[in-house]
């Protein structure tokens, strides 16, 4: 075996070993026990929710970025590669039912991101340069005291390298490859390694310019790049699917029957259909996870439960729509039972099939951007984790570390890839859900003061 192929076999047995009942029963658990914990709160305020989107932010506030753009920038962390790669992972590891089971994960995680996201801007703190951070680590720190502090740290590593951009820009360069430019003759199925190369390379550039700016550029860049290639990538599945609503019924009894039965997984497995899910439903909305808890604390806000009511939009936005969009093209088609693509190539090869003229070639443009938001976004997360861990004034760093991790994840092969953010993904989970489930009760006293004041959200900051 080469040296690749047995970091990317560890990285198998790894996946397997902490994707198992006990973070699947954490990560679902959690969410149902935030969901009764709270008498269903975060439900039934999800009007007031998309009018916070659209008050101004009092400059005077502590914080970063306004409500519209914190959720845009934790959007664009989550939409893109997740919503359209990831959901084709979900149907070709666990068939059908794989996405029953991220509804399930996305309706439970509207309570999760409730709690981690109010806690994000309850329990922030200040960096090594006295700037104010929200997000998992500072909620250990400033929520659970010192003897807790380590769980911060075990955050701040696996958030470092859980936010690595290898598996965006991996698919990104995989649908460019086959949608484009094997085409048009400008590389080949067998020597793509110098069209992946030049690819990469170029990506980088792109962080680069982007990154010299900085949140405020990034939380920019991200509202108008998020809402219109979402909008653009809902019209062009609400085509396909408008013309092919009589088979759209079927599609759906077919998740919901696979997702009790597992008969389209080799061996019959539900526990592996139902994992699947919740894996793939992590990684596309994030709830739990800890991540979106970083681009929602730097909220200009003064009050927490205002931001959680946010923040709870994103998995509804994320995977009850985007990606039940995606499995139903997927579904309608036919390709994911063909078993000879994988990741995005088939998600590709679906709109191929369904929307002959064109709809690859508009997918790959969609994908392109909604990714390269993604990348975005990532190196905010990882530079925010790497200044925890050696200080502020050290983070900026960060950015010369991830320009290479952009052109490895141009050439590294795919399930290395998923493999290794799988389980750092895991492993942020787990300090996430343990400080919200220790520090519930503090978001229920806040939500409690909150709108017993009388909901001060429905009206503008000022």
């Amino acid at each position: 075996m080469s040296f690749p192929s047995d970091i990317e076999a560890a990285l198998g047995k790894l996946v397997g070993l902490l994707w198992g009942p006990p973070l699947v029963t954490l990560l679902v658990g959690g969410g149902l026990f935030f969901l009764l914990y709270s008498r269903g709160l975060p439900y039934r305020h999800f009007g007031q929710s998309v009018r916070l989107l659209f008050t101004r932010a009092d400059s005077r506030d502590p914080g970063q970025l306004s409500h519209f753009q914190a959720l845009s920038t934790a959007l664009s962390g989550t939409l893109g590669m997740g919503n359209i790669s990831g959901v084709a992972l979900a149907i070709a590891m666990g068939g059908p039912g794989a996405i029953f089971w991220m509804w399930v994960s996305a309706l439970l995680g509207v309570a999760t991101k409730f709690y981690t996201c109010t806690l994000a801007v309850m329990y922030r703190g200040q960096d090594s340069e006295g700037e104010w951070q929200g997000g998992p680590m500072y909620v250990i720190r400033e929520g659970l005291g010192r003897r807790w502090r380590p769980l911060a740290y075990f955050f701040a590593v696996a958030g470092l390298l859980g936010t690595m951009p290898i598996f965006q820009v991996n698919q990104l360069v995989q649908v460019l490859r086959d949608t484009l430019a094997i085409p048009a003759g400008l590389t080949t199925a067998d020597q793509h390694l110098s069209f992946d190369f030049t690819v990469g390379v170029v990506i980088a550039a792109l962080m680069l310019m982007v990154s010299t700016g900085r949140l405020p550029r990034l939380g920019k860049v991200t509202s108008w790049l998020v809402p219109s290639m979402v909008g653009g990538y809902l019209l062009l599945t609400g085509y396909v699917l408008l013309n092919h609503l009589a088979e759209i019924p079927s599609a759906l009894a077919l998740i919901v029957s696979d997702a009790f039965s597992g008969n389209a997984v080799a061996g019959g497995a539900l526990g592996t259909v139902i994992i699947t899910g919740i894996r793939r439903a992590a990684f596309s909305n994030e709830a739990g996870i800890g991540t979106e808890a970083m681009a929602h604390g730097a909220a200009r806000t003064r009050e927490p439960v205002r931001e959680g009511l946010v923040a709870m939009l994103g998995p509804v936005i994320d995977t009850l729509i985007v990606c039940t969009c995606t499995a139903l093209v997927i579904l309608i088609s036919g390709v994911w039972q063909e078993g000879n693509h994988d990741g995005v190539t088939l998600t590709a090869t679906a709109f191929g099939q369904l929307f002959p003229t064109g709809g690859a070639g508009i997918l790959a443009v969609l994908v392109s951007l909604l990714s390269l938001s993604t990348v975005f976004t990532f190196w905010y997360y990882g530079s925010k984790c790497l200044g925890f861990l050696i200080g502020a004034r050290y983070q900026h760093l960060y950015i010369w570390f991830y320009l290479l991790l952009i052109v490895a994840g141009a050439v590294a092969s795919l399930q290395l890839v998923v493999n290794l953010i799988d389980s750092m993904y895991a492993l942020m989970a787990i300090p996430t859900i343990t400080a919200a489930l220790l520090l519930a009760p503090k978001v229920n006293a806040a939500a409690r003061r909150y709108f017993a004041a009388g909901s001060p959200s429905s009206v503008p900051d000022a």
